[in-house]
């Protein structure tokens, strides 16, 4: 989904021609995987950080365009809202001081980002979901001027029958609301870490990233509010699922899969099976057929896995050589609060997805698909203060898992792949003081309200605040 495409208007001609050529490159991944033509390379890292864009008044402001031309920097580029933008890194392979260089990459990147807004009379602020963004902001005037976007848009409807989107939360509160386009997904933004594995192994990195996701939304959540509303401690997941929902073929054996989610198992084998599923079980988006000289990066297979939106999403990516590898998208993590929060965040991921990945057995082992689907959303929905399945089958509360056992493992991993120790100590550090004292972004967010009120917008100047010392967010004060 980071191309644009040419069109938005599509014929039964389109759809059939596509699938067609997707039903080829998924041939063509298999063969590939099976011949061993795929990177073996020491894991690469990086990521993608989604900011929102402000008036002085914490409003959200369509300035993405503007702020691309002002600053020229390629580690920039839009979102689907105006009022979004990306900030991207340069990968890395994950050794030495890696992260430390992320870090200084990251934060140049945000100032030099946060200082051109500025000049345009607006805020940069990284927050999974703004406070002060309301329904009537996410309208399709607010939609950045790509094709894909609009594109996409007009099929999620289509495959809708034309019908709103229904949004339900259950949280603190309730909220119960539609929406007529797919703009309620702008406002969620996220903080998506990419691991690059060797290929032989993407399987296990894959299901290690499933073990990964509940303790790293519940450390890491950072999106209490929607629309005035406290739901859960990481909004952005109930939000997303429900904001650009249309399922899969509906004669599927147990029910039509969900094109946004969790997933539906471990891999058994092969990274095969996950892009088989994607071919067999989801109907295409946006069937945009690419030119012959194109069809050795796969383009119809990468285009159609844009958009598929689990948690953990397999990519397909080509080297300058155009040797091609895998890489992990792990999409659990909210925007924010700060890029030592996102590095320690992503230390985390990094070294428990090597961990579990190098863990012998199969990952259903260690715990069944069903109890780490369901340890998701409960850290999710209640954050540090969820109570999760155990290895073992006991529940204990996630914070004291990730203290006495989780963060041990992570510290390994991190080790085994090379990583700084003195590094290692300080990101896994972080994240124990942080769930130590209790204080991830959601409950410093809930805990400034219980002390100042419901006012979003002092929320969000008090946040924007504290978030240009660039202090970790356990350590803000109230």
């Amino acid at each position: 989904m980071g191309r644009d495409i040419a069109s938005r208007s599509f014929t039964d001609a389109d759809f059939a021609a596509f699938s067609e050529r997707l039903k080829s490159d998924t041939e063509t991944l298999e063969r590939w995987l099976a011949d061993g033509y795929f990177c073996e390379a020491h894991p690469v890292g990086g990521f993608e950080l989604e900011a929102w864009l402000t008036d002085h008044d914490f409003r959200p402001a369509p300035l993405n365009e503007e702020v691309l031309r002002h600053l020229q920097d390629p580690l920039l580029t839009t979102e689907l809202a105006r009022f979004n933008i990306e900030l991207n890194t340069e990968p890395a392979a994950l050794c030495g001081n890696t992260l430390r260089t992320m870090q200084t990459g990251l934060d140049a990147t945000w100032q030099r980002c946060r200082a051109g807004v500025e000049d345009l009379g607006g805020h940069l602020v990284t927050i999974g979901i703004l406070p002060t963004v309301g329904q009537a902001d996410l309208t399709r005037a607010a939609m950045t001027p790509i094709a894909r976007f609009k594109a996409l848009n007009d099929q999620v409807l289509r495959q809708r029958g034309g019908e709103d989107l229904q949004i339900e939360i259950v949280g603190h509160e309730h909220l119960e609301t539609t929406h007529p386009d797919v703009m309620l997904e702008s406002a969620a933004t996220s903080f998506q870490v990419h691991m690059q594995v060797p290929a032989s192994r993407a399987a296990d990195y894959f299901n290690a990233s499933l073990l990964a996701s509940a303790p790293l939304v519940a450390a890491g959540a950072n999106s209490p509010f929607l629309f005035g509303r406290d739901l859960w401690a990481e909004t952005r997941v109930p939000l997303f699922e429900q904001a650009v929902e249309t399922g899969g073929f509906a004669d599927a054996a147990h029910g039509p899969p969900r094109r946004v989610g969790f997933g539906s198992g471990f891999l058994r084998e092969s990274l095969t099976e996950y892009f088989r599923e994607s071919l067999e079980h989801f109907p295409v988006l946006l069937p945009m057929c690419f030119d012959d000289e194109e069809r050795d990066r796969l383009p119809h297979l990468q285009l159609q896995n844009g958009t598929i939106w689990r948690w953990n999403r397999p990519l397909i990516g080509f080297d300058a050589a155009g040797t091609p590898h895998i890489r992990i998208e792990h999409r659990t993590l909210p925007s924010g609060p700060t890029g030592t929060d996102a590095l320690a965040n992503a230390a985390l991921y990094f070294g428990l997805a090597h961990f579990y990945a190098e863990e012998p057995g199969h990952a259903g082992t260690i715990l069944a698909f069903p109890i780490v689907r369901d340890n998701f959303y409960e850290c999710a929905r209640l954050g540090l203060e969820a109570r999760a399945v155990r290895s073992d089958g006991r529940h204990e509360r996630i914070d004291r898992m990730l203290v006495d056992h989780l963060l041990p493992c992570a510290r390994q991993g991190l080790r085994d792949l090379g990583l700084d120790s003195s590094d290692v100590d300080h990101y896994i550090g972080i994240i124990e003081d942080r769930v130590v004292s209790g204080r991830n972004g959601a409950a410093w967010q809930r805990a400034w309200v219980g002390r100042h009120g419901r006012d979003m917008t002092a929320l969000t100047a008090a946040y924007a605040e504290r978030q240009t010392s660039g202090d970790p967010v356990h350590r803000w004060p109230l």
